[in-house]
């Protein structure tokens, strides 16, 4: 099981796309001017408390104001908000917390408008990006993720990856955190935390109290609106979130771009620097490695699979409905039932990549083939979770209801993954109507007429599609070619080009070179 990344650097954004044995699994893109990104702390303004929601709009500077609901004050928020008065007053001295008196933790089904009031300056994390016609989402508990930890201030708890499933290690690791910490900060150790040495540990650790103090330094003289402290970009966040030993290739074209990973990697996980390459062919990286294909074959309404079924997916303001069909898809030898079980095996696998893939969230439906067998849709509901152990986005699966529809519920904190994978007819321009066939002769001689009279050119040649070609040619002296030869004293070269729409032609002139009409 062997990971790439691939890279496409471009003016407008950068695309990135994850492979797993050649195959893209994860494909993100980051607008250059991307303003907002999951992480990203800010110094802001309570705009409108809401008691009827429990929940306040929050101005960061974005044109529709951020949704703070009650829950997401976080248990230590008096502590929090404490802590951003005194730093603003010049009471706070240092952004050290050891000496900082912890605030009692407010009431988990508290009043909003008991908490906090219009005007007020609060320090918030961005949650979830600015999706559709919302705003962003934000959070008042602030975390920092690093490579093997994540900090969170005014917490005393440490606590570890649930994916770290050996009882020693999340000992030692708890034991070893606990005995670095700083008074008053929480830490999370996080699953490539495993079988890390204390000296890797403490080095993350204390780069995520260097941004904390520099979060300190912008909040004493930030003025709201203003991010305080930005998440790492979208390409270094995910190298931060997902290198390990199974990767083997990281591929980008732009050398700017290359030395920035470059030195996150010498930084972060030296080890991996010689796996990252800067790709110089003249052929597009994405063409190159074959994702463009894959992005063309992965994303629309019907998806198809290896075994000759295929997805349906349909996206509606409130959820996502996938259907599974069987298409052509039936060994004669086997029976239905087991027919439909080994259609609905490779679907789980392709719906597992697809919600990964286009990064859905919210409520998923998957109506899988209908099974009579209750040992087979465990089989079913078991193969779909394995499948789904490798997304990091956090996700709760149902069992299949006596529909036979699994219900999928998915974080989602930026929006949906969206690539048009349908053209323009070029001929049609998407109209759907084209001009009359029989015009068409008459609209190419009028434009020769207006070549060879008004611009004067000696020699004229016409690319056209080869049925119109030979449409033209038809007959040698009783052809269009030949009576155009007649008529305007001169030899028309017509040359059939397989590539053009069956309506697209153009002029050439004695250099090859397009006459514009």
């Amino acid at each position: 099981m062997n990971y790439e990344l691939v890279i496409d650097s471009t003016p407008s954004e950068v695309v990135i796309a994850l492979l797993k044995d050649r195959r893209l699994i994860e494909l993100h893109r980051e607008k250059r001017n991307n303003n907002f990104s999951v992480g990203d702390i800010y110094v802001a303004k309570i705009k409108k408390v809401m008691p009827g929601l429990n929940a306040a709009f929050v101005d960061v500077g974005y044109e529709k104001d951020a949704f703070l609901h009650y829950l997401d004050l976080g248990p230590q928020f008096n502590s929090f908000m404490s802590y951003v008065k005194r730093t603003i007053s010049n009471k706070q001295t240092d952004s050290s917390l050891s000496q900082f008196h912890l605030e009692a933790e407010i009431n988990k089904n508290g009043k909003i408008n008991n908490i906090i009031q219009s005007g007020q300056t609060v320090m918030v994390q961005i949650a979830k990006e600015p999706i559709s016609t919302k705003g962003p989402r934000i959070t008042a508990e602030v975390s920092m993720a690093g490579r093997y930890l994540v900090l969170v201030p005014f917490n005393d708890k440490v606590s570890v990856s649930q994916k770290i499933k050996t009882s020693e290690e999340r000992d030692r690791l708890k034991k070893l955190i606990q005995s670095i910490r700083p008074k008053n900060m929480g830490v999370i150790i996080r699953t490539v935390a495993e079988n890390k040495e204390v000296t890797e540990l403490e080095a993350d650790l204390n780069d995520l109290l260097s941004k904390w103090a520099d979060c300190y330094k912008e909040l004493k003289v930030a003025t709201p609106p203003k991010k305080i402290l930005g998440e790492l970009d979208r390409t270094s966040a995910i190298l931060r979130d997902i290198l390990n030993s199974t990767f083997i290739s990281i591929t980008v074209n732009e050398d700017g771009l290359m030395e920035e990973m470059k030195t996150y990697l010498h930084t972060n996980a030296p080890d991996k620097e010689n796996i990252l390459k800067l790709y110089k062919g003249k052929e597009p990286i994405f063409d190159f490695f074959g994702v463009d294909k894959q992005i063309k074959a992965s994303f629309g309404k019907i998806v198809t699979f290896k075994s000759g079924a295929y997805l349906i997916i349909e996206h509606t303001e409130a959820m996502h409905v996938i259907d599974v069909n069987s298409g052509h898809r039936a060994k004669s030898e086997n029976t239905q039932e087991k027919n439909a079980l080994e259609v609905n095996i490779d679907a789980a696998v392709e719906v597992a990549r697809q919600l990964r893939l286009r990064d859905m969230g919210g409520i998923i439906v998957v109506d899988f083939i209908d099974l009579h067998d209750q040992e087979n849709r465990k089989i079913l509901f078991e193969k779909l979770r394995d499948e789904m152990k490798s997304d990091r986005a956090k996700h709760n699966i149902l069992p299949p209801s006596k529909f036979g529809l699994i219900q999928i519920t998915r974080q989602r904190v930026r929006p949906e993954m969206n690539v048009i994978t349908v053209e323009k007819c070029p001929t049609c321009s998407g109209s759907g109507e084209i001009q009359a066939s029989i015009l068409l002769v008459d609209e190419i001689e009028n434009n020769l007429r207006y070549i060879l009279k008004e611009q004067n050119e000696q020699k004229v040649s016409l690319s056209i599609h080869p049925y119109l070609a030979a449409y033209l040619t038809k007959g040698w002296f009783n052809s269009i070619q030949m009576k155009w030869r007649i008529k305007y004293k001169k030899w028309i070269k017509i040359n059939a080009v397989s590539s053009y729409q069956i309506l697209e032609y153009r002029f050439l002139n004695g250099n090859d070179d397009e006459i514009k009409l």
